[in-house]
């Protein structure tokens, strides 16, 4: 295999059948260089070695997205490497429902920390990189995954819907800031149960409840981010939803 030109970051990259391990296999099928991103040496080596299985290319990168200089050091081994920076994504994030009564300060103020003010540590990291880098880069994009909690607050969510609402807002505005300098700031908001290891494992039940096609395939999501990185200039697309088929919206 020819050594990719180009990388890409994902962050949040957890256990094979999730988002951000689906993200990193799409990208490095594209022909990029991945660097995985996420706090579990574990899980980010297994998803690196299965990449460099296959015949792609992959480093695993250790750091919480909360821990500012844990992603400066993270940044700083992805400008070492040399090859430009084209694509970064935004995928951390955590869940957890709960009556609002009993949701703690310290619950919420995490969540946020993780949702909202990992990506914008995140995004200051990869922008600076980008913007140093535009003229080796062939195309750059900033995407973020989104959630129904970005668009409503349902009942029980009250800690993942302000976190995952206020990143969108942050989103909104950097696209407006540097979208007319050249890198693509996308959205992408997930609005529905995901067919994935972490879903599967703590609500089976719900999950089979949405029969076939209910939930959103792991493998279809990723291809909805890369058609955002795909495209053309004048024609880009800053939030785009997703949902199964049979999803209430």
């Amino acid at each position: 295999m020819t050594k990719p030109a180009t990388s890409a970051v994902i962050f949040g990259v957890g256990p094979r059948q999730g988002v951000g391990a689906e993200l990193c296999f799409q990208a490095s099928a594209r022909g990029l260089h991945v660097f995985a991103l996420g706090r579990t040496q574990e899980k980010i080596e297994a998803v690196t070695k299965a990449i460099e299985a296959e015949g792609g290319s992959a480093t695993p990168l250790l750091a919480d997205v909360t821990n500012v200089k844990q992603v400066e050091a993270a940044f700083a081994q992805i400008e070492a490497d040399g090859r430009p920076l084209e694509l970064a994504i935004y995928n951390a994030g955590n869940n957890r429902p709960e009556a609002f009564l009993d949701v703690t300060p310290e619950v919420f103020e995490e969540m946020w920390r993780v949702i909202c003010f990992g990506g914008f540590v995140a995004a200051q990291a990869t922008l600076r990189l980008m913007l140093n880098q535009q003229d080796s880069a062939p195309k750059q994009s900033l995407l973020f995954t989104g959630a129904s909690g970005s668009l409503r607050g349902k009942a029980g969510f009250s800690a993942f819907a302000a976190g995952k609402s206020a990143l969108r807002m942050m989103v909104q505005s950097i696209a407006r800031e540097y979208g007319p300098q050249g890198i693509h700031v996308g959205h992408v908001v997930i609005d529905g149960m995901i067919e994935g290891e972490k879903v599967r494992s703590q609500w089976s039940d719900y999950l089979d409840s949405k029969g076939e096609d209910g939930a959103l395939n792991i493998r279809a999501i990723a291809d909805a981010f890369f058609a955002l990185h795909e495209q053309h200039r004048t024609a880009w697309t800053q939030e785009l939803d997703i949902r199964p088929f049979k999803e209430e919206f």
